[in-house]
């Protein structure tokens, strides 16, 4: 092979060395998250909305007898299924945020910042006793808000309204928990949602034995992936309709 050649070789492996590491992080999970806790009924679950794709498959992780996390922002989807095995080992909610932001090693992503200070999460055991973190780096506006057996936090929202109002529903609306969790994500989304719009929304309950046919915990378990021409939460709600209207008392 000749010189010039080499050398025309060279450029295109550098072209192609310099486009793969010149590619873009995917968006942090900016969402708004909501979960919650129904005395009556012992059933634990969230639910969730954002401009990404496919939301459900990592932001809600939930176990019956021990409780939900939902992890968000600039996200470690470990925290989830972490956040389930401390809840499982006896730990409060409080101690189980300050344990998984001790141990995060803050190692980036793909050889690039995928900073733990902008990390965002929630966890809630299975009587409804929870706790949330907002990193100071989430992107604004973002923060977390607490009430009744129930905590609602989101990123890159259109203001604070948007996790008070979440709660305010969750806490008035009637029904089973799936109506509740669904009324705060409509009323997280009046108050003006995610700042970059809608796409993708989903529902996650569990209940020992609560689901249908035999040794199933999963009650509820909705996803809507893709809905940026429609809206995500308006067709999470048809499932929940649906599902509400075929349930009959358990004897």
């Amino acid at each position: 092979m000749t010189r010039p050649r080499l050398t025309a070789a060279a450029a295109i492996v550098l072209a192609l060395c310099s486009s793969l590491f010149s590619q873009q992080l995917p968006d942090p999970v900016a969402t708004f998250s909501i979960l919650g806790y129904d005395p009556k009924t012992g059933e634990v679950g969230g639910a969730v909305q954002s401009r990404v794709f496919a939301v459900g498959n990592g932001v809600i992780w939930a176990e019956a007898d021990v409780g939900v996390v939902a992890t968000q922002a600039i996200v470690d989807v470990s925290y989830g299924p972490k956040g389930l095995a401390l809840l499982r080992a006896g730990m409060t909610p409080a101690a189980i945020v300050r344990a998984l932001l001790d141990s995060d090693p803050d190692p980036g992503y793909r050889g690039q910042p995928w900073p733990k200070a902008g990390r965002q999460f929630a966890v809630m055991d299975a009587k409804g006793n929870y706790a949330a973190h907002t990193g100071p780096e989430a992107t604004a506006w973002a923060g977390n808000k607490g009430g009744q057996f129930c905590t609602a936090q989101g990123n890159i929202l259109a203001g604070e309204a948007v996790v008070n109002d979440m709660v305010t529903a969750f806490e008035s609306t009637e029904g089973h928990l799936s109506l509740r969790l669904l009324a705060a994500l409509e009323a997280g989304q009046k108050a003006g949602g995610d700042k970059r719009g809608m796409q993708s929304a989903a529902m996650l309950i569990v209940k020992k034995n609560g689901g249908v046919w035999l040794n199933n915990d999963t009650v509820l378990r909705l996803q809507v992936d893709e809905a940026s021409q429609s809206d995500p939460i308006k067709e999470l709600r048809r499932l929940v309709e649906y599902w509400n209207t075929r349930q009959r008392p358990r004897r």
